[in-house]
């Protein structure tokens, strides 16, 4: 986790710096960094600060627009090559906003559920990954509304998610390959659709009808 030591004001954004402990070599410039899952730019770093532009878009289809000198924050370096590949594939592009519904000690996790932009409903399943705040999950449940996922000590001790309370708003981003997914079976959809009907006339372009005797 990270912490937000100066948000300053620019044209049509924000700079934010951050007291950032990653390694010097997650922070040179030009990298990306996830913050809250939001990927971001380093434009500036040294002594153990980072700071990082938020254009206007970021800051109106994310939680980072609302975010104030104090906060703390989810950080988290790009992948690279080679790297052991703990949780889901994540971009850092937020595909939007959702808000904490509900909390319930379950033993010693929490059942914690979600309220999600219905244009992501067809995106989230059982069993299936989902980002919040930057951290990868396992969706354990869904319904109308949104999701339910199982959150364990040691997630809520290294993260923001346990600073959450009823109603906070979060980041959400769906797992790549559901989108995938979906655009495929939507092409495909759109692809057979004008085809689905058969003629007299089509069967006798593919041969499989005979032709008009002359």
């Amino acid at each position: 986790m990270g912490t937000l030591v100066s948000v300053t004001d620019v044209r049509d954004g924000r700079r934010i710096t951050l007291q950032c402990p990653l390694e010097d070599r997650d922070l040179v410039l030009g990298a990306s960094v996830a913050i809250d899952g939001v990927c971001l730019t380093v434009v500036e770093a040294g002594g153990g600060t980072a700071s990082f532009d938020a254009a206007f878009e970021t800051l109106r289809a994310t939680t980072l627009g609302a975010k104030e000198q104090g906060s703390q924050v989810n950080l988290e370096p790009a992948l690279r090559m080679g790297d052991a590949l703990g949780g889901h594939l994540v971009s850092g592009h937020v595909d939007g906003v959702g808000s904490l519904r509900s909390l319930e000690l379950r033993g010693e996790a929490w059942e914690v559920w979600f309220d999600a932009p219905a244009q992501l409903h067809r995106y989230i399943a059982p069993k299936g990954s989902i980002t919040v705040q930057g951290v990868s999950l396992t969706v354990n449940d869904v319904d109308a509304a949104g999701f339910m996922v199982g959150i364990i000590p040691h997630t809520l001790s290294v993260t923001t998610l346990g600073q959450l309370s009823q109603g906070d708003r979060v980041n959400l981003e769906v797992d790549v390959l559901a989108r995938y997914v979906a655009r495929l079976l939507e092409t495909d959809a759109q692809a057979v659709a004008p085809k689905s009907r058969i003629t007299h006339s089509l069967l006798k372009q593919a041969g499989f009808a005979p032709q008009d005797e002359r």
